[in-house]
Parts: structure tokens; sequence; C-alpha cells
């Protein structure tokens, strides 16, 4: 007797789950939500139990597998796609990171100054050239002095020689002066003694 109750139970579900059945799917969309509102809601019930036709759960399974495929197919495409865009952030980072480089080259080339192959910046330049320059000017300033003092002590050198050789040219005179008196005292005397001899 349970067993006829039970198919009979079975046998009006499945009728009333094909009316109610056509009657929703008429009326709503065909989601998976949908699919098992209308299984559950078009199923009979039996005590605290649900009996469903297994066409329909087979159908729904399917229906279930086929958009968890097209999901998967989904997801595996956007995977595809992240992995491309993965790869082309890495190439687009690497490119943007040699531009920083080329970029702050750049800019080192544009403030510094190449001397004899070593890149200094423009500032360090400005202060060995004004160095140079500064030291040159103090080395020029030192040789013009020490010049004029060299020369001045020439020239008071060439007029304490010329000094002297005027001192010289009167001591000379009076040198010659002296010897030629005595020449002729001595000539005076040799007159005096020859007329005394005589």
């Amino acid at each position: 007797m349970n067993k006829f109750t039970l198919t009979v139970v079975a046998v009006f579900l499945c009728i009333s789950l094909t009316f109610a059945q056509d009657t929703t799917q008429e009326n709503s969309p065909n989601t998976i939500e949908n699919q098992f509102v209308d299984v559950v809601d078009g199923s009979n019930s039996y005590q605290e139990f649900k009996v469903i036709k297994k066409t329909e759960i087979n159908k729904l399974r399917a229906n279930i597998l086929d958009t968890l495929g097209t999901f998967e197919s989904k997801i595996s495409a956007l995977n595809t796609e992240i992995d491309t865009q993965k790869n082309e952030i890495a190439s687009l980072s690497q490119n943007l990171s040699k531009t920083k480089e080329e970029l702050a080259l750049s800019q080192k080339k544009e403030n510094g100054i190449e001397i004899l192959g070593l890149l200094t910046q423009k500032a360090t330049y400005n202060t060995i050239m004004w160095s140079i320059i500064g030291a040159l000017l103090l080395a020029l300033i030192f040789f013009i002095y020490k010049f004029k003092n060299s020369h001045s002590v020439t020239r008071e050198a060439q007029l304490k020689l010329a000094e002297t050789e005027i001192e010289f040219e009167k001591h000379r005179q009076t040198r010659i002066e002296e010897q030629q008196q005595l020449r002729r005292k001595l000539q005076d005397e040799i007159n005096k003694n020859r007329k005394l001899q005589g």
C-alpha cells in the first residue's frame, strides 16, 4: 500500500510539474535560479520531502553544467587576457624604467660638462674653472710684482753703477792730474839737478 501511494503521488507530481513548468517558463527568464525555482516549485510534496522528476533534475544538471562550462571558458579567456595584460604591463614597466634611466642620463649630461672623458656637473666645472682663473691671476700679479721689484732693483743698481763709474772717472782724473803734477815736479827736480851739475 505504501508503494502504491508513493507511485500515485510521484505520477501526480510529474503531471503537476509539467503544467507548472510550462506556465513558469512562459513568464520568467531562463536563469539557473529561475530553473531551480521552477523545479522546486513545480515538484510535488510528500510529507517533508519534495518529489522531483529525474528528467527535470537531469535537465537542470545539464543546464548548470553548460552554464559552468560557459563560465569556465569565460574565466579561461579572462585569465588569458589578464596574463596578456600582465605581460604588457611588465613590458611597459621595463620600457618606463629604461626611459627613466635615459632621462636621468640626459639630465646629467644637460647639467654637466665632459672634461677629459669625465662627466662633471656645471657647478663643479664652474668652481674648478674660476679657481684656475683665480690662481692664474694671483700668479700673474705675483710675477708682475716680482718683475717690477726686480726692475726697480736693477734700475737702482744701474744708477749706483753709473754713480760709481762717475766717481771712478773723477777719481781716475784726479789720479791722472796728481801723476801729471808729480811728473812735472819730478821733471823740475831733474832739470834743477842738471843745472846744478852743469
